[in-house]
């Protein structure tokens, strides 16, 4: 049924090699963070294959139960959960003031990649606490900080992020919940959907955070407020208090995710509206939740890539097992029936996942690297070059990510043949699970548009360019190497670069005259960047797998399959950066061609005299 094993050696050597975690643990607060990082993740590994692995298929199976408001979870979940607060989890990268361990971002990571990949729909839940920690961290009082973080850190208590209602998804200038202020709180009524963990039995309170409107609020996203709605009304003393006006109307019936309660919540509509808490300024709630959104964003791309190693591993367990047909070599001697990884098809669909899976977590982990730096290093200058970076990133590690998790996952359900198109191989939940990634938390058109309407016309392209030029320079040290196979890779990658910066520029001087165009093409253009973007991350990773084995490294082998791995990304992959290249430039024009009336065409009846 495809058993999630850990790829605890390919996470070291990215955390080491590239995202530089010794340099890391040299920053302000994190100089412990080295030391203990392979416990960590051991430990980690350990808690994602024996304690959320056997429960990812039952959890798919079971599902959540709504009835009267209430949500079970299904069997297992509740004391998975415990134990996951018990061992400190939540608390990872939360200050240690607050009872967490403060450990940097990028050591948080491959630990959210291993347990997504382990029990994606149990990993959504405790895991959003963090968010709710950070945005009350951020933005909200003292006295909130000390009463509601420290429950959320124990795991005593869960959090939620609540933005969509029914008329107002992606447009958030239309959410409608009111907020009326009453003393020194406020009483919410309105309605909120797709809540994840809105509901449920695993803890005694959950955290709501609400994006709502005061009365004097002005339209639009600018009069938006942060509120903070418990379940249950926190007393002075920490005791919980009255029940909140704040109710579970139904979960939704989803194509995935079955184990993670999807939910409607009602906000004041039993009386004159839910108890509510304004966090940080008012009418700053969109900037505030953002907070809240970045971090999910990235942890959605890390998301991404667990369920696509998970389908990965099955496809390749499945492959080894799988006897199906013959060598077709005429040479081969054995003519009977083999495992199909010996097909060449089959090996290039698992070459196109495990190289692409590598480039992917690569990417995601240094951009976590550049986290720390931003918000540790010493000097202002390199924490504003590394929060830029970030910024610039996160689009691509959510929306790259999960766009390529769903073709990853789908071409792991294609090894299994008509095999995978059966629920019983289980492979189906992966295809099911990974299909909301690039959805939820701004769809990849909205990730697309922030690229390039924030990220790259905003600010001129300034960072977009020093980015580039840390890559030409990469593709110049690859160069000069004496390994003919890094050789091969420099000069397929060089010219993605090229391409990149070429379409960069055409998009910058096109939307100064034509927005339109400039967006037609946007996400195609994302994908360009994360597919050079990982090549950049691969390129650098063969050339010190060449260094280690010239110098007969004792692991030779992994940096052998390593080189070999990069070498077929840069055929296989950073070559689609050419028609990419041509897509946007060539094509952006006929995507508006058609007027709205144009679509209809072909379907209206034809009438006669």
């Amino acid at each position: 049924m495809g058993t999630y094993r850990a790829p605890l050696r390919d996470l070291q050597f990215v955390l080491r090699e590239l995202a530089g975690v010794d340099e890391i643990a040299k920053l302000p607060g994190f100089e412990a963070s080295a030391g203990v990082l392979d416990s960590i993740l051991e430990e980690a590994a350990a808690f994602a294959t024996g304690v959320l692995d056997p429960l990812n298929r039952s959890g798919d199976k079971e599902g959540c139960t709504w009835r009267d408001g209430a949500v079970t979870v299904p069997h297992g979940f509740k004391e998975a959960y415990k134990k996951f607060a018990d061992a400190g989890w939540i608390g990872l990268p939360v200050p240690e003031q607050y009872g967490g361990q403060g450990l940097p971002q990028l050591v948080l990571g491959p630990v959210l990649e291993m347990w997504n990949a382990a029990n994606v729909g149990f990993a959504n839940g405790p895991l959003l606490n963090q968010g709710a920690i950070e945005a009350i961290e951020l933005t909200g009082s003292e006295e909130q900080k000390q009463r509601y973080i420290p429950n959320l850190v124990s795991g005593k208590w869960t959090g939620t992020m609540c933005l969509t209602e029914p008329q107002a998804g992606s447009d958030l200038a239309q959410v409608r919940t009111k907020a009326v202020p009453e003393g020194d709180r406020c009483r919410i009524t309105g309605q909120k959907i797709f809540i994840t963990f809105g509901e449920h039995d695993m803890a005694e309170n959950i955290i709501h955070l609400v994006l709502a409107r005061l009365p004097d609020a002005p339209e639009g996203t600018k009069g938006i407020s942060l509120f903070l709605v418990p379940k249950f009304v926190v007393n002075a003393d920490g005791s919980l208090g009255e029940r909140n006006d704040v109710h579970c109307t139904g979960i939704e019936h989803k194509l995935g995710l079955n184990a993670n309660p999807t939910c409607t919540l009602n906000y004041g509509e039993q009386g004159k509206g839910a108890i509510a808490y304004l966090v940080g300024e008012k009418n700053k709630g969109l900037e505030n939740m953002f907070i809240m959104m970045n971090a999910a964003r990235f942890s959605v791309g890390v998301q991404a890539i667990g369920i696509a190693d998970r389908a990965y591993q099955h496809a390749l367990e499945f492959a080894k097992e799988r006897v199906q047909g013959r060598d077709v070599n005429p040479m081969a001697k054995d003519k009977s029936p083999k495992p199909i990884i010996v097909h060449p098809d089959v090996r290039r669909m698992l070459m196109w996942m495990k190289s692409n899976i590598e480039a992917m977590r690569a990417l995601a982990l240094v951009t976590a690297a550049s986290f720390d730096i931003a918000a540790r290093h010493s000097d202002e200058k390199v924490r504003k070059e590394h929060r830029a970076f970030v910024e610039l990133m996160i689009p691509i590690v959510k929306g790259w990510s999960a766009e390529n998790a769903v073709d990853l996952c789908s071409t792991a359900l294609q090894v299994f043949g008509g095999m995978g198109y059966i629920e019983e191989t289980g492979i189906a939940q992966q295809y099911r699970d990974v299909r909301i990634t690039p959805i939820y938390e701004g769809t990849t058109g909205i990730q697309a548009m922030d690229l390039v309407g924030r990220k790259l016309i905003r600010d001129m392209g300034s960072t977009a360019t020093a980015v580039i030029a840390r890559m030409k320079k990469c593709a110049g040290e690859l160069k000069t190497s004496s390994n003919e196979d890094v050789k091969a890779i420099a000069s397929v990658y060089e010219q993605g670069v090229d391409a990149l910066v070429d379409v960069s520029q055409w998009l910058g001087m096109t939307a100064m005259g034509d927005l339109n165009k400039a967006f037609a093409c946007s996400v195609p253009y994302l994908k360009l960047w994360g597919v050079v973007a990982g090549g950049w991350q691969m390129a650098c990773a063969a050339k010190i797998a060449a260094e280690r084995i010239a110098a007969n490294d004792p692991e030779a082998e992994f940096y052998k399959a390593k080189l070999a791995t990069v070498r077929f990304y840069a055929d296989h992959v950073i070559s689609q950066a050419f028609w990419y290249r041509h897509e946007i430039k060539e094509g952006a024009g006929e995507v508006m061609a058609l007027t709205p009336e144009q679509f209809e065409l072909d379907r209206k009846t034809m009438t006669t005299a």
